[in-house]
């Protein structure tokens, strides 16, 4: 590990390593694995178990009386009332794990009175450790990350996620989608939000959208992507969404352009902008317009709508 390296990223990289160890051995032999359902759709393993007892460990040995929210164990182990708590993921992108689908991670994130301060993402099949500490940039092992330069949305590779629980909106997800889709060179759904988030940083995708997620799936990659000078908030562009289930990040050209067209979407979009969206989706649909504006770029060149970027503000 880098002497660099915040010594509270130090002991977060050992963490994430320890877990990523397991979840290698694991993967060796998927169908041993046993696996459990929380909810329709939504899977747990022995593994997500076994990786989050090791980070767990780990944390609290070097700092006993930091507090620890979990996503399997929520805020059970560690002090209730530290102003520093850890928030983990011990396998984001479980369902991927175990189809044998190799994009998965370990994320660990280190709040201090409410905001995140130090983040640490790991790719154990890639070995890909990205961190993050606040003030001082971020970075894919020993590599500065910076976001990307590209400020055309129609040239803007973007990556979200699906709804998938019982309840969720999948009309409205779908046309959000669409709305997306004709504007941009193309949509990802890679399954682990953490990852999407790290490569938004690391300017491999120019954004990324997803709604449902938890503040465990969001906060150690958001870090990451305002350390390398992107930005992160809610659809409509607040900055405080830690535990809003609403997830936009980008580079500033794109993040604007994006708030934009996703902004009616969000559940804090006003009651006019939610009827204009009904109003839309029952109009006939004019492919020609939106090919047209594909074309020239639409909004591309509307300013950005920047929120205050000292984010990840949340009730811990």
């Amino acid at each position: 590990m880098s002497p660099n390296l915040h010594p509270m990223i130090n002991v977060a990289v050992k963490a994430a390593r320890a877990a990523g160890s397991l979840i290698n051995r694991a993967a060796l032999d998927i169908e041993s694995v046993r696996i459990s359902q929380k909810k329709a759709n939504d899977f747990v393993t022995e593994v997500d178990h076994a990786a989050e007892q090791a980070i767990i460990e780990t944390l609290l040995t070097a700092y006993p009386g930091h507090g620890i929210w979990a996503e399997e164990s929520g805020r059970e182990h560690g002090a209730q009332d530290s102003e520093f708590v850890w928030i983990i993921d011990p396998l984001d992108g479980t369902t991927n794990f175990i189809h044998g689908l190799p994009v998965y991670c370990v994320s660990i994130a280190l709040a201090v009175k409410g905001k995140v301060e130090q983040a640490v993402v790991y790719d154990p099949t890639r070995n890909d450790l990205f961190t993050a500490t606040k003030g001082r940039g971020a970075f894919l092992n020993d590599r500065r990350l910076r976001v990307s330069k590209r400020i055309h949305l129609k040239d803007a590779l973007l990556s979200t996620g699906f709804p998938f629980r019982p309840g969720d909106n999948f009309a409205n997800y779908l046309t959000m989608m669409g709305d997306v889709m004709k504007r941009t060179a193309g949509l990802r759904r890679p399954g682990a939000a953490a990852l999407d988030l790290a490569y938004v940083a690391a300017g491999y995708t120019e954004g990324f959208f997803e709604t449902g997620l938890q503040p465990w799936d969001v906060a150690a990659g958001s870090l990451l992507v305002t350390e390398a000078g992107g930005l992160v908030g809610n659809f409509t562009g607040e900055a405080d969404f830690l535990d809003q289930q609403e997830c936009l990040a980008g580079n500033p050209r794109i993040y604007g352009q994006l708030i934009s067209i996703l902004g009616k979407y969000s559940k804090f979009a006003s009651a006019g902008e939610k009827a204009a969206l009904r109003q839309a989706r029952h109009a006939p649909v004019d492919d020609t317009a939106h090919v047209a504006d594909g074309a020239n770029g639409g909004k591309d060149d509307a300013a950005p709508q920047e929120p205050h970027t000292d984010n990840n503000n949340a009730p811990f």
